[in-house]
């Protein structure tokens, strides 16, 4: 396959801000809606960092405003005056019924849900977008049994027989032969440790996947296990609503479960770390995703909003997942945690993300040969 040409700088701006623009949306929204929810006031709904470059004020005295830096978005609410949410003379001094609606006023558990809505929001919005398409087009049903298998390939290695149903993959049950390249293509180099049905009883097999590059028609290369087998039938299986949703919630958590599995790669040195990606990358992609049809973008923008649930649940200071955890400290103790240990952690927190954001920028630039070095 003939790489095609990358998109255009425009194309990939315009597309990196139809992906990250909305996706922050909703996640700053579901933050916005579940305090409003418990009757919390919104002071400002922001898209973006920085200098304010327009904005309104709504009839319940919520600046909506876009900023100049791209990179996220926040929702502050009344009272949120500092990382610890500690009582101050100027919340003290508020009236009664201007104290209650702020964030620090409310009890533990709403502060949770508030809290919480942002990545929740990003992961429903996934699993809509994929129980769309599987509304739309249907179900692919793929047993998982074996009907190729290529010559000297890992498979043929390890004594794998046309006709062998695999029941699991790494100590992992398969249902479906897509768990199997799933499993598979994750786990490059790695042992397989195969458990296949053959006559009604069961055999196991031990087999190594072989690394393969893969490249994209774009010329995007990355490494994959192999195993060298095909399946021996398929079938679309058109399926209602529910049934959409619940493979939509299985789909969700098999990115989840393989971006966890990759992070794991990584840090152990089994993958190598220019796979981790940045705004860079993730613009790059987004164009070519673009210029790919609608599927394959709208696809993607299921991929990234999976991503900022996940990293955001992250028990990283400075991230939902960090205010998340410091909560589940107060209700073990009864009491916060105190205002300077919340804000040295904060601190801390907060040159982590940054220093991270610097590493997979320089990391993008560096494997994007952004330079043409």
């Amino acid at each position: 396959m003939t790489p095609l040409e990358s998109p255009g700088i425009l194309t990939t701006v315009l597309a990196f801000v139809l992906v990250l623009g909305p996706l922050v949306f909703i996640h700053e929204l579901g933050h916005y809606l579940v305090g409003r929810w418990f009757g919390v006031k919104a002071d400002v709904f922001s898209i973006g960092f920085g200098k304010e470059l327009m904005g309104w004020t709504d009839k319940r005295g919520t600046r909506w405003k876009l900023s100049a830096l791209p990179l996220g978005g926040y929702v502050q609410f009344a009272g949120d005056m500092n990382p610890a949410s500690q009582p101050n003379p100027e919340w003290l001094a508020l009236p009664a019924e201007e104290r209650n609606r702020t964030f620090q006023a409310k009890p533990l558990w709403q502060r949770s849900l508030i809290v919480l809505a942002g990545p929740v929001t990003n992961l429903v919005f996934a699993v809509l977008i994929l129980a769309g398409f599987t509304l739309g087009y249907g179900k692919v049903v793929v047993p998982p049994v074996v009907g190729e298998i290529q010559s000297g390939s890992a498979a043929d290695r390890a004594g794998v027989e046309l006709g062998d149903r695999i029941v699991s993959i790494r100590g992992k049950a398969v249902d479906s032969f897509l768990d199997v390249r799933l499993e598979v293509g994750q786990n490059p180099g790695e042992p397989l440790d195969l458990v296949v049905l053959r006559e009604g009883r069961q055999v196991e097999l031990a087999a190594r996947a072989e690394v393969k590059d893969l490249s994209d028609r774009f010329g995007n290369t990355q490494k994959i296990g192999f195993l060298g087998i095909g399946p021996k039938s398929f079938e679309v299986v058109r399926v209602g609503p529910v049934d959409a949703v619940v493979d939509g919630v299985k789909q969700t958590g098999s990115i989840i479960s393989m971006m966890v599995n990759g992070i794991g790669q990584i840090i152990t040195g089994k993958r190598e770390v220019k796979e981790l990606g940045g705004p860079i990358k993730i613009a790059k992609y987004s164009g070519e995703q673009l210029v790919s049809g609608w599927q394959a973008f709208v696809g993607f923008v299921a991929l990234i909003s999976i991503n900022l649930g996940f990293i955001n649940l992250l028990p990283i200071p400075v991230l939902d997942g960090g205010h998340l955890a410091f909560y589940a400290a107060e209700a073990i103790r009864r009491k916060p945690v105190g205002q300077r240990g919340q804000e040295w952690a904060f601190r801390t927190g907060l040159a982590f993300v940054m220093a991270l954001m610097l590493f997979v920028t320089i990391n993008d630039v560096a494997s994007l040969k952004v330079f043409g070095g």
